[in-house]
């Protein structure tokens, strides 16, 4: 993870993105200005015009930065219901809230992650996760976000991911470190 000194930028294509914190899908023009203000797991955030938005990694040329192409996850091998959870624990830490610079695990937003095993090579994933805000407009886009990393996982062929709001996040549930990054141990 990095963070930018605010870097200004040309938009050099026509490029898609969301709006933040709604998740509504716009078209970021060619021309328009840019300030970089984080790259956070394989996106962006961007501010055009006064307005926040995401762009994903593959995007990334549109702002003058290399692509971020996503690799298949490989569990520890032999692969069994353990370790895929431990590497569904490592891929969601890739997982931004476009707001927070702190992933989701260490936000305390995944209450759960379950791992069954269908086959040899087949594993399905219920994660249950939370939001800071239960009316977060970019929740299902998190969600979404996170269900996409699992599946990326070698052997993962079905994962869900639920929204739930019980019970409510709070600040404690957040990591040490969290905490200290953002300011408030």
């Amino acid at each position: 993870m990095s963070y930018f000194n605010r870097e200004e930028v040309i938009v050099t294509r026509d490029c898609p993105a969301v709006t933040v914190p709604f998740g509504t899908p716009v078209t970021i023009e060619e021309g328009c200005k840019a300030v970089i203000t984080q790259q956070l797991g394989s996106s962006y955030t961007v501010v055009v015009e006064g307005n926040m938005y995401r762009i994903e990694g593959v995007d990334a040329d549109a702002i003058g930065k290399d692509l971020i192409e996503i690799e298949p996850f490989v569990p520890e091998q032999p692969a069994t219901e353990e370790t895929v959870e431990e590497a569904c624990w490592v891929v969601l830490t890739e997982v931004f809230d476009p707001e927070i610079p702190v992933d989701i695990v260490n936000l305390g937003l995944v209450y759960r992650c379950n791992v069954s095993q269908e086959g040899p090579d087949d594993f399905h994933v219920q994660i249950d996760m939370t939001l800071t805000a239960p009316g977060c407009g970019m929740g299902t886009f998190i969600a979404e976000e996170a269900r996409s990393k699992v599946l990326n996982i070698q052997g993962v062929s079905q994962a869900h991911v639920d929204l739930v709001w019980d019970p409510p996040w709070s600040r404690e549930m957040m990591s040490e470190s969290a905490r200290l990054q953002l300011g408030m141990l």
